[in-house]
């Protein structure tokens, strides 16, 4: 028996490949199915079955092409959902041989109704691990709030008091030394607290996790559990639903695009289509030159999560601007999260732009020393602080105004047009993205702080308030 954790920085997230004895199973894959085949083939085992613990919110699973292409069985727990495409619905306790290895399914409803665990048993019967999804985290459990954006008739309260249910009857009666292996790590908007580590024995769990205190009421959990929620990224429920009906196969998402075209055929398709120019350079990168009206959102960060909050719809037609042979993992890391339609890129890149004499713009970014000095001279400057609302009550420059990235359209309004800002963010990221939008929007007077909080504070020459360790990473 081998057990292989696929982690995925971008989205924070563990796909499982377990092999036994000539066959596997492949928990949770991401869209891009080619490394499970490879991996399939590399050791000559066959796939045999597909486990979903959940129909997943923040990106969009790999399962019904990756069942396509090698015969395997789709499983989900129990559900009523109609589903887009061949599985099967399983039953509370319904083992599964894969070789020398069974798998029990625990239904485990409350992160959404259907999530299930899938308990491993070796080849000698024990008890050996434990693939959780979004119900048990490491240091948290999943936030009981997202499936009633699907289902009316749920409220996080009723989810929560299920969840309370499932881990005490499911998982917490089940042997300390059993590794609990979840479906995403710090860093996840599927819980608000996670640990940065991404497996950990069951009964550190027990003693660690405040989810899973053996002295806890119901409703002390239900409270707990739900403070600090900060409304999910609107593309989540829209993840649900191509998870449950199926979407285009991802090779010809990939084909579409990665179109090449030249300075001239992107521009005229950026005119005649309407769509979105997504720059996905570094950011310090992007300031010093990029296409009017582009939005920086870099490949190198947390790229799929901040696309998947800040672009509304799924079917916007989206222009890329990539660093030279970074173009397929673009379009592969969109379609992650279902945003199926890039259709080409800028061939040869920003420098073949320049080079064909196209209008350049550009944003001012400073240092922090830079920013001390003019705050030295003009005590009266304003310091526009991007990041989340949680971050900025940890701790923050005195005066600055918190205008999170996370709700763009309400925090634009804080800042002035004909006002010159100084933005920033923990450490750079974030403040371009913001950066960008808001000159895409006629925003002339921002200027980035390169470094972010981080090269604020390390510089010792601003008021900084006290810090208060913050009870959600929301």
């Amino acid at each position: 028996m081998k057990i292989e954790q696929i982690y995925t920085g971008c989205l924070a997230q563990g796909a499982y490949f377990i092999e036994s004895a000539g066959e596997a199973v492949v928990i949770d894959p991401l869209r891009e199915i080619q490394p499970y085949v490879e991996r399939a083939e590399k050791s000559g085992v066959k796939i045999k079955y597909v486990f979903e613990t959940h129909f997943h919110a923040d990106f969009v699973s790999g399962h019904v092409d990756l069942a396509k292409a090698t015969g395997a069985t789709i499983i989900y727990g129990p559900t009523t959902m109609p589903l887009g495409f061949d599985a099967l619905v399983a039953t509370d306790g319904q083992e599964f041989k894969v070789g020398n290895i069974t798998f029990t399914l625990l239904h485990t409803p409350g992160h959404t109704m259907e999530s299930s665990c899938y308990l491993l048993k070796d080849e000698n019967g024990k008890d050996t691990a434990i693939f959780t999804g979004d119900t048990l985290f490491i240091g948290d459990v999943g936030r009981p709030d997202l499936a009633q954006k699907v289902a009316d008739d749920l409220t996080q309260e009723k989810l929560a008091s299920y969840l309370f249910d499932s881990l005490r009857n499911k998982i917490m009666p089940l042997a300390d030394e059993i590794i609990v292996y979840p479906a995403h790590g710090a860093g996840s908007a599927c819980g608000k607290n996670m640990s940065k580590e991404t497996f950990d024995p069951l009964g550190n769990q027990k003693r660690n996790n405040y989810a899973l205190r053996a002295d806890m009421t119901r409703d002390e959990f239900i409270k707990e559990v739900i403070t600090g929620l900060m409304p999910p990224p609107a593309y989540f429920p829209k993840n649900v639903m191509m998870n449950i009906e199926g979407y285009d196969n991802i090779d010809q998402v990939i084909q579409r695009g990665t179109q090449a075209l030249s300075p001239e055929a992107f521009e005229a398709a950026a005119n005649e289509t309407g769509a979105l120019i997504l720059d996905t350079r570094a950011p310090q990168t992007f300031a010093k030159g990029f296409i009017p009206n582009a939005i920086n959102i870099g490949i190198d960060g947390s790229f799929a999560v901040w696309v998947g909050t800040l672009i509304p719809d799924l079917k916007q037609e989206i222009l890329i601007v990539a660093d030279e042979g970074r173009e397929a993992e673009v379009v592969t890391r969109l379609a992650r999260v279902g945003y199926d339609f890039a259709i080409g890129f800028l061939n040869g890149g920003m420098q073949s732009w320049i080079n064909a004499g196209k209008e350049v713009d550009a944003i001012k970014s400073i240092s922090a020393d830079e920013l001390a000095e003019i705050q030295k001279n003009h005590p009266e400057t304003a310091i526009l602080d991007v990041r989340k609302n949680s971050e900025h009550l940890s701790e923050h420059i005195l005066g600055a105004v918190n205008a999170p990235l996370d709700y763009v359209n309400d925090s634009m309004l804080k800042a002035e047009k004909d006002k010159t800002w100084y933005v920033h963010c923990a450490g750079g990221y974030r403040s371009m993205i913001f950066a960008s939008i808001l000159k895409a929007r006629g925003y002339d007077n921002l200027i980035d702080v390169s470094g972010g909080f981080k090269a604020i504070k390390d510089s010792g020459k601003f008021l900084v308030s006290d810090y208060v360790c913050p009870s959600t990473l929301l």
